[in-house]
Formats: structure tokens, sequence, C-alpha cells
């Protein structure tokens, strides 16, 4: 088969030093960040604000509206708008932060991504932009006068874009060669009259020079010849210029911190951050400096834009310094950029006879590669300060992260939100890199094997959750991921797969294991805990606190630890096919996995260990109380369906080339009939000689299968949800320490403030967890095949296989963005504009979670992050594999 051009540079294993050298690196948000965060008292959000962030220079990193960097983000560039009526230059998205929105951070802007091959060889966003002033004071009033029980007010409630009056900006890049980028502006005016525009490409160096290091690079230097070129001065690269095509001039200034505006100090220069905003909407003409050298520059186009019209805007940022006429074959190359974009893609989507389902997954796509960021934070030298600091820093006396010194991350990682989520998860990450392995399974592998460095994960063995507290506990599903993209990427290998990439996670996995037993299993009897789990608000009360002499003992972590158990065998299998000493670790976790099933399906008379209810036969949460009481949490919820995803099927063969591993299964199975009779069927192959690990039995998954597909309870016409429905009108009631505490069925955004309340595990549809019960729901099948029968929906008297009932939750999750009968895509409903207005029709956002009854979207409006696994769906549900 002939390979595409962009799948012959992966084949190349393109690496950041080669066509990923430069990227849409840069950040939407760097302001309200930990890394900038020098409070004494930890308050990032107000520490360093937007209002700010134009003034002020950033420790850590940079942000702007579609821009670019290289890796390591010494070189920056982005675009920067001005329509003569906002009070500030739209260098950045503006959004409210996790105080002034009444859900949380919100970003209040309308931006969408595209288009973008794996290599960056091409992409394109959108961003809308008003004609008339961006209404700032409007969104925060209307953030501090909503309650939580009152929707979220958006940038389309303003009625800001009405009536088409505001300007489509599209911005583009194509490569020529790894170091060669062609840019490209597109604004049109959508409007019926003729609107001014003014656009800044903007290019500066992110400051390196400020914080009193000998070691850091000297201070770099931009020039400007005529009004067309810059040449660009850094040590650590080789000459690069941007060249502008029928700029108006050229303007600089230095990428320092405005003293006197942000801590009322004199400024050392008069050309600082936010000299172009101030020359520009302020007409301060000697806040640029008119020699043309700076850290900082942007090219001035002024244009009036007829009604109905457009503008184009060329540059070309190159490491050939000495092209004559940088524009003559900028049409063509970028032409072709955009061919190889589509032959790439429609490679990818050749089994997808869908056109708006290729649409839905291309721009699904397209997130996850804009999405992905430079992330630097060395923890000891931002909780020390820096030798010369350009404001007064006082210390800490809240030092967050402050067990993780050893931490130093200096990488390109996929982001769940390059704005509201401008820092890696871990468990968002883990799910990243299955979707992600579709198109650039070298990246996935990559970004697995990053946050189990030594340099991230801590010397005990913990993965770091997320930087507002990397010492929370988040699902261990990294073990889960690694087995995923491992087969993703030996299918795209013709069958051979990467066992030394397998190996190199194993060691580190088999850390984190260490550390979830001796940390998480306090009894020492196989029951796990760990706080919150990422699913925020799911309990009674903050999974996280300290319950004072109580012990909470759960079924998701525990079922999460199966699921650990699980994937760690069968990655030491495939291991053991090449490496026969892997044997022994096989052996370890198969009968480490019979102890935890044994354990959590134990009945509460036998030890009082297990959690099981057979009552409601469903699983919970159980707490121990200090009068010696026990209680099962009866809140039905996905914390009661993690177990049933503790699933994995062994084929006879590979046992048959394993001899070590098989004595020793048959010895414990044997031996130990009281573990042997807790796993189903082992001694009664199923499907082509297959062998089924599970925690669930026959009765207990026909149970809990009957709950899952109820639609009166967790399934919902657009997937799985969060919490039963049950809890609509059976809202769950607890008494804890004087306080009634309620759980009741939330399909939407959260009426709590627990966890920040900005995300909400109380009804609604999130894709991860929904992906997880798919798999696990396939790997049933695979065992099973057609002769289990379910009844799918609960009560609908329509029998089908665990297959079919698969596929069809895949199905309703797809719902959420197809157009419905009407003519709506479910996922947008909460605006008339997306119901069919001519550009408008065509985009789709990628929110957070999903409203549990109508899908509506929720959460971060641009979260691409795990909701792009609707990529990988929409691929399953059309291979029909």
């Amino acid at each position: 088969m002939i390979e595409t051009l962009e799948k012959q540079r992966l084949n190349e294993r393109a690496d950041n030093r080669g066509w990923k050298k430069w990227g849409p690196y840069l950040s939407e948000r760097q302001w309200g960040t930990v890394r900038e965060d020098y409070s004494v008292y930890g308050d990032s959000w107000q520490y360093f604000s937007h209002d700010q962030s134009r003034s002020r220079a950033y420790r850590w990193g940079e942000d702007g509206i579609g821009g670019i960097s290289d890796n390591k983000q010494h070189i920056c560039f982005s675009f920067s708008f001005w329509n003569y009526k906002d009070p500030i230059l739209k260098e950045r998205l503006f959004g409210l932060t996790g105080a002034e929105g009444n859900h949380g951070e919100d970003v209040k802007e309308l931006y969408y991504y595209l288009d973008s091959t794996p290599t960056h060889s091409y992409m394109k966003m959108l961003y809308k932009y008003p004609i008339e002033e961006y209404p700032y004071e409007k969104l925060l009033a209307e953030g501090r006068n909503r309650s939580k029980l009152d929707k979220e007010f958006e940038i389309l409630d303003t009625g800001i874009f009405d009536k088409e009056n505001y300007f489509d900006i599209y911005i583009e890049y194509a490569k020529a060669g790894p170091n060669d980028v062609l840019i490209k502006l597109t604004a049109y005016n959508r409007s019926k009259k003729s609107a001014k525009l003014a656009v800044l490409p903007t290019l500066w160096f992110r400051n390196t020079w400020s914080w009193g290091y000998t070691s850091h690079p000297r201070k770099p230097m931009l020039t400007g010849i005529a009004n067309s070129q810059v040449e660009i001065d850094h040590e650590l690269f080789e000459k690069y210029k941007l060249y502008l095509k029928d700029a108006d001039q050229l303007l600089f200034t230095e990428n320092e911190t405005n003293m006197e505006r942000v801590f009322g100090k004199p400024n050392k220069s008069s050309f600082v951050k936010d000299g172009f905003n101030e020359f520009l909407v302020q007409g301060r003409k000697k806040a640029v400096n008119k020699n043309k050298i700076g850290t900082k520059m942007a090219g001035l186009y002024e244009r009036e834009v007829p009604a109905g019209q457009k503008i184009e805007i060329k540059l070309r940022l190159s490491e050939n310094t000495h092209l004559h006429n940088p524009f003559e074959d900028f049409d063509e190359l970028f032409t072709a950029a955009e061919h190889n974009a589509d032959d790439f893609y429609s490679k990818v989507q050749k089994d997808i006879k869908s056109e708006e389902q290729r649409k839905i997954q291309r721009q699904a796509f397209a997130g996850m590669m804009w999405c992905k960021q430079f992330y630097y934070y060395n923890i000891k030298q931002w909780a020390d300060g820096d030798p010369k600091m350009p404001f007064d820093f006082y210390g800490r006396n809240f030092e967050r992260n402050s067990t993780w010194k050893h931490a130093y991350m200096h990488n390109i990682l996929s982001m769940p939100d390059k704005w509201e989520y401008p820092w890696f998860a871990a468990w968002d990450l883990a799910f990243h890199t299955v979707t992600l392995a579709k198109i650039d399974s070298d990246f996935a592998k990559r970004q697995l094997a990053v946050v189990l460095r030594e340099y991230y994960m801590h010397p005990n063995g913990q993965i770091p959750a997320y930087e507002w507290n990397f010492s929370d506990v988040n699902p261990p599903v990294h073990a889960w991921a690694t087995w995923k993209v491992y087969e993703i990427d030996k299918k795209q290998r013709g069958g051979k797969g990467d066992v030394k990439f397998l190996e190199r996670i194993f060691h580190k996995l088999l850390l984190n294991f260490t550390w979830w037993v001796n940390q998480k299993d306090e009894a020492g009897n196989n029951i796990f805990g760990g706080g919150f789990l990422g699913l925020d608000n799911i309990g009674v009360f903050d999974r996280n606190a300290q319950l004072p002499n109580m012990t909470l003992q759960q079924a998701d972590a525990t079922g999460w630890m199966a699921i650990f158990t699980l994937n760690m065998l069968r990655i030491s299998l495939e291991i053991s096919l090449e490496r026969e000493v892997y044997q022994d670790m096989a052996s370890k976790f198969f009968e480490h996995f019979l102890h935890i099933a044994a354990a959590i399906n134990n009945k509460m008379e036998e030890g009082n260990m297990g959690l099981w209810d057979e009552e409601d036969q469903f699983y919970y949460d159980k707490l121990h109380t200090p009068d010696g009481r026990t209680i099962f949490m009866k809140i039905k919820s996905l914390v009661g369906l993690i177990p049933l995803c503790a699933v994995e099927v062994i084929h006879e063969d590979l046992l048959e080339k394993l001899p070590a591993f098989k004595q020793r299964l048959e010895w414990v199975l044997k031996n130990r009939p009281d573990l042997a009779s807790l796993i189903s069927r082992w001694h009664e192959p199923g499907k082509g000689e297959t062998h089924l690990l599970s925690l669930l039995r026959g009765h207990r998954m026909k149970m809990v299968l009957k709950r899952l597909f109820d639609e009166e309870e967790f399934l919902s016409d657009y997937g799985i949800r969060s919490l039963s429905k049950f809890h609509e009108e059976n809202p769950y009631d607890f008494h804890l320490n004087g306080e009634d505490l309620t759980v009741r069925y939330t399909p939407a955004e959260s009426d709590l403030s627990i966890m920040g309340g900005n995300s909400n595990w109380r009804g609604p549809i999130w894709f991860p967890l929904n992906y997880l019960i798919i798999d696990a729901l396939h790997k049933y099948s695979h065992y099973y095949g057609d002769d289990y029968e379910v009844e799918y929906p609960t009560g609908s008297g329509e029998i089908t296989t665990i297959s079919k009932s698969a596929y069809a939750i895949s199905r309703r999750l797809i719902k959420i963005f197809e157009r419905n009968g009407k003519g709506i895509r479910p996922s947008l409903t909460q605006n008339k504009h997306y119901d069919g207005e001519k550009y408008f029709k065509d985009h789709y956002l990628f929110h957070e979670y999903f409203n549990g009854d109508d899908g509506s979207g929720c959460g971060a409006s641009h979260q691409t992050g795990w909701t792009g696994l609707i990529a990988d769906l929409i691929e399953e549900v059309n291979s029909g594999k």
C-alpha cells in the first residue's frame, strides 16, 4: 500500500527535533495557573489575573491566540486583534476565574480547532471576534450575580454575535519543511456593514533572562528590516527570519513586566510587554521602539474590511534567511499541505461512510493535536524563588506540592483543555493516548512514558495527578491505556508489537502498583480507598476529606485496582512471549487479582469485608463508623459500575506458549478452590477457546447489566449517566456530624461546591467512563460470543447480544454530535446560533461532559481531551470490530 506523505513522516518517527519541532505548543492561558503563583497563601487565580497578563512577563510559559512555538517554547508566535472599540488589545482569550464563574472557571470566547496533521504540517483554527466592543464587564457581572442553580451566562448570550455582526478569522499553518512555516490569516466580515480590523501577528521570546540564572541563554534579539523582515537571533537556534507581506509597519518592544502598572515601581525602560496595547489602543507612540529592536515584535495590519468580504495576511517563519521572494510559491505550498492532510485522513477514515461522522472525527482529532502544550514546571525553583525576582517574593506559607521537590517537567504534553485546564492531568492523559494512538502512536507512547519518568513520578511510586495538587489520587488507568495503545500500535505495525515499549512502561507501573497496595489498602485486606478518584462530587461528602474515626472503603478504588491488576497480568504475559522470566510476574498478578475478587465479593457476614450489597444487587462504598457500625453508602453511581470493567480474556493458545505460568495458574485453581470459585467459569472455555477473568459472576453480571441498560437508571438517550436517574425522585440522604447531606440526580452542571463545583458526576454523561464500560462489554462479548443474551434496553422486551448492546451505547454517544430529525445537534442545543446559522452550523464543540437527559454540552466547552474518544467510537462502530 502506498503511504501518504504524512504517514511517511510518522514512519520516520518524526520527533521534536524534526517535523514536530514547531507546533501549537503555546498555551491559551498561562495567567491564573499554579506555576505563575508566587503568592504567600496559594491564591493562584487572584495573584496573576487576566488584567495583569498583558503587562506582566510570565515565568514558566506563554499564551496567545492560535499560536505556535518551538518545542521548548523559546520562540513564540500568535495573533492579536483590535476592532477599534475594545478597551484593550485582544492578545489572549478571556474567561472568568474559578471564583468569578457561577460554575467555576469558564472561557468566554468562540474558537474552533478545525484541522491538524500529527506533525502539524497543516493546521487550521477559527476565532470569532465581535465587531462591537467585547462585553468584558457584562460577563463579569453576570458571573457574580448568578448562583449555582442558574445556567452559565455565555458569550453568545450577550447578543454580541447576533445578526452575524462579527469577523470569522481563520488561522492556518503549512510547513514547507521542518523549520519553514507558512502562516496565513483570512478574516471575513460576516456583517452587512464595513468594519475596521487591526491584525497584529506577533513574534516574541519567552522571558528566560530576567530571573538571575547565569546558566540561561543570553538575552535574544529581534531586529526589523524595512516593514517586511525580522531577523531572529537566539543562541540556541540557527538564524531564522520572519517574512511579512504588505505589513503597514513593524512594532517592537520588550517582553518585560510593566513594573509601574503592575507593582507601582519605576520601569527601567519605556519598552515593556504591553507596549503594543499602549501604542495602538492608548495612542502612546513612544511605547514602541523606533529602532526596530526588542524581544517582542508585531506586524501591524490596519484594514477596512467591506461587508461580506475578506482580507488575507501572509507570513513565513523560516530557517532559510535568504529568500528573495518568500511568497512566490506560498499558495502552491499551502495547497499541497492541505492536500497532504486530506490524503492522510482519507486513509484514517476509509471505513467511515457518514460524511457527518467524518467531520466530527476529523475535528476531534484536530482538537487533540491543537491541545498539545509545552509544560514547564521545576517545583524546587518555583518553591524557592529565583535569584533575581522582578517582584517582591515573601515565600510561601501555603506551599503547594511541597513533597514533590524532585519534579522537573519540561515537555510537550497533551492537555485536557489549553484554557480551562492548561496543565496535564494524569488520568485524562491516559485516555487521550488511546485517541492519539489512532493517528500518531509514537506520540501516544511517549506521553504514557513521560509521566512515569523519574522527574515526574514520585520516588515512592505515585504518579502526579495535576498541578493544583500532585498528591491527589487519580484512578490507576495508565496500565489500561498502555495495553490499549500497544494493541493499536501493533495493528498499525502489521502485527508486530513494540514489546520494548511495554517492558519500559511495565517497570514504572510496577512501582505505581506497589504504591497503591502500600498506601491505599489501609487494612491490608485488598479493599481499597483513594479519595475522590477523579469523580469530584459523586459521593455524599468530599471523599478526599479525612473523616473523624471513620474509614471509607471504596467500590471504585477496589474495582480500579482489579482493573490495574488484570492489565499488569496481560502486559506481563505479552512480554513473557519474548522474555520468559516475566511469567513469574504474570503469576503474581493473577493471584493478586483473585484476592481482590475474594475481598470485594465477600458477603457482609463474612468478616464484614465485601462491597456487594445482596439486597440491591449492586456495589457500594462502605463506611465504618466509630460505634462499630458498617454502612453501605447506597448511591447508585459509576462507583458501583467500575467493578464491571475489571475483565480480561486470555486465549488458550497463549497459555500453551507460557508453560510456567499455566502450571502455576492451574496449581492455584486446584489448591485454592475458594478463590477459583470467585472468577467466572475458568474451566469452561468460551468463544474460540478463551478464558475469562472478571470480578462479576453470571448472576451478579446480569443484575449490574440490568441496571446499566435501564433508561430509568443509567442508560440515557446519549450514553451512560454517572448517577442513576433513580435518585431524581429518591435522593440519598446521610447525616454526618450534625449535617444533613443529600445526593440527588443532577443531569447538568453541579449545584454544589464540592471539589470546586465546576465538574459534576451526579448525573451527566462522561466519555472516559462510557468508553471504559464499552471496552469491557466488548471483552465480555469476546468470551461469551452470542450465547449470552441481554435485554436492551431493560424492560423493552428486546433481546440482543452483549456486543450489540455495546455498539448501541456507542451510537447513543455519537448521537450527541449528530444532527437529529429537527436538524439540531444535542450537544449544542443551549444556543440558537448552532441550530442552522450559516457560519455556525458546521462547527463542533467537544465539551467536558454532557447533560444526562438531553445531551447538551456542559463544563469546559473546548475539552477535546478525553471527549476526543468520540473519534475512537466512530471508528469502532463503522468497522464493527
